[in-house]
């Protein structure tokens, strides 16, 4: 499965996963579960960001 259907719902996959253990890791417990989930829950919103900034800038 590394062909087209990974090139495009791969990231999209992968954020997905990142965001359930960001989550999962929230609800388990506390101490170094709270820095997996800040960590966790974190990337995708500064991929996303960094992502929409990107286009913004590029389309300008």
């Amino acid at each position: 499965m590394s062909g087209p259907f990974m090139r495009m719902w791969g990231a999209p996959i992968a954020l997905a996963i990142l965001t359930v253990i960001g989550l999962l890791s929230a609800l388990v417990g506390d101490g170094v579960w709270d820095h997996v989930s800040a960590v966790a829950l974190g990337v995708p919103v500064l991929l996303c960001c960094w992502y929409g900034l990107r286009r913004r800038t590029k389309n300008d």
